[in-house]
């Protein structure tokens, strides 16, 4: 059948209205941030009331994973839809970009482009090590994105920070650094990454839009403007509960977990302990919590003001969760619940319902099909995640998937809804009772009660771990 130049109008005229049809996306990424936000209760005294009344306009996942406990492999794994034992990308680096067979995969960004969605990014998405002033210095898809800053073309100061550094006197890391800063929130690299996602969200677009807006705080060093450290009275602040012997059922290899440096001369842990800074710690990770979420509430008071809020899908992600002492360790890098559970809250217009809540252990792989049936793409073939649109039409049904948290090669967690368990690469073993041990404190890896219960875990470890990228380069 020949095509005539009006049946060729006809048919680009469909694919443009069906694609206008087809809902925006608000896509934001929090660094570093763990459970401690007011509807998790991570921490009691955590203020973040817009995340907090984002979760009552959608669904809150309770029990969301991150893929990786460490930036480039959690967000490649997002991104691809794959587990690092899929990919082979278990550090910061390499890029995934450099891997040939990687880099032809599908990402989310890139997918929705070529599919008919305008795709503006901002900020830490891919990772990324700093902003600096020659642009945006990380991993980042260039392809998959119409607009994207900071860029060559649109520079970013560097960071507001203090002008002697490490402002909190400690001998171990710069990186481990607090201090408030002089400064409004739209002078912070945050502030003008937020400020450019507002006039982004405010531009008029014929195509639907894919706005992703990634925060870099709570990550380190936390210097942020004084008045949030002042939200939080250092007299006050309450320290997690870390019992002192809570490293002495854990395999030698867990327990090195705990103790890495990281080229640091010591593990931070052991550093705030003797310096008697763990109070001045905890407030400074607080008060960074609470200057993203008046990020998040920028960006949240934006869209309802364009008018289009009843028309977009928020999704709300952070990369992998931290330690503040608890398994006397400070930052990420281990398998446990502080570094694997994450906030994860998706809106849905028409899917969701307000305020609902969901127990299901999910995992940030499941993010990239969701957005695709979401947007009504089929899901494609051949990612290790699954479409939560299930959940999202029903917090409460069926699920027999744990999530799959990976640290390094060989190395990987397991979590349930009622238990995590740990298997190293040695073959070392850990196994918790969330049900009557949320700390995880008590390691019952040996406990014959148990063997049932990790029998069942196991089957959800990778059959075989793809080789680590970095080492074949």
């Amino acid at each position: 059948m020949r095509l005539t130049a009006t049946s060729i109008l006809f048919y680009i005229y469909m694919v443009t209205v069906q694609a206008q049809e087809r809902p925006d996306v608000l896509f934001i990424a929090v660094d570093d941030l763990n459970d401690w936000v007011g509807v998790l209760g991570g921490h009691p005294q955590a203020i973040t009331p817009n995340i907090d009344a984002l979760a009552e306009r959608g669904i809150l996942f309770t029990n969301a994973h991150s893929p990786a406990a460490l930036c480039n492999p959690s967000r490649t794994a997002l991104m691809l839809g794959k587990f690092p034992s899929s990919t082979g990308i278990y550090r910061n680096g390499p890029s995934w970009m450099d891997i040939p067979h990687l880099a032809e995969l599908p990402n989310l960004p890139r997918y929705l482009r070529e599919n008919g969605y305008t795709t503006i990014g901002a900020g830490k998405l891919f990772h990324a090590h700093t902003f600096n002033t020659s642009g945006y210095y990380g991993y980042n898809d260039l392809s998959a994105w119409d607009a994207f800053y900071p860029s060559l073309g649109r520079q970013l100061p560097d960071e507001i920070r203090p002008h002697v550094r490490p402002a909190n006197g400690n001998t171990v890391s710069l990186f481990l650094d607090w201090s408030g800063v002089a400064a409004d929130d739209r002078a912070m690299a945050d502030g003008q990454v937020v400020a450019w996602s507002q006039q982004q969200l405010r531009a008029e677009i014929g195509a639907p839009r894919f706005n992703a807006v990634g925060i870099y705080r709570p990550h380190l060093p936390w210097y942020v403007p004084q008045k949030y450290l002042d939200m939080y009275p250092l007299e006050e602040i309450i320290l997690p509960e870390v019992p002192a012997d809570d490293l002495d059922d854990l395999p030698l290899v867990g327990q090195q977990f705990a103790s890495q440096t990281s080229m640091a001369p010591m593990e931070f842990h052991q550093w705030v302990l003797e310096s008697g800074m763990w109070r001045e710690g905890v407030r400074a990770y607080l008060a960074s919590v609470t200057f993203a979420d008046a990020m998040v509430g920028l960006l949240l008071d934006t869209l309802e003001r364009t008018g289009r809020a009843d028309d977009t899908i928020i999704v709300f992600w952070s990369d992998h969760g931290w330690h503040l002492g608890e398994k006397h360790r400070w930052r990420k890098h281990t398998l446990w619940e502080e570094s694997t559970r994450v906030p994860l809250i998706v809106v849905a217009p028409g899917v969701t319902m307000p305020g609902t809540r969901s127990t299901r252990t999910v995992s940030l792989v499941d993010v990239f099909p969701t957005l695709l049936e979401l947007t009504g793409f089929d899901v494609l073939d051949g990612l290790d995640g699954v479409s939560l649109v299930p959940l999202l039409n029903n917090p409460d049904a069926s699920w027999d998937r744990p999530a799959l948290s990976t640290f390094e090669e060989g190395n990987h967690a397991v979590r349930s809804e009622r238990y995590r368990y740990i298997r190293y690469f040695d073959g070392s073993e850990e196994l918790y009772d969330h049900e009557n041990d949320p700390g995880e404190w008590v390691n019952l890896a040996d406990d014959p009660q148990y063997a049932s219960a990790k029998t069942e875990l196991a089957l959800w470890l990778p059959m075989e771990d793809t080789p680590d990228a970095a080492s074949l380069q």
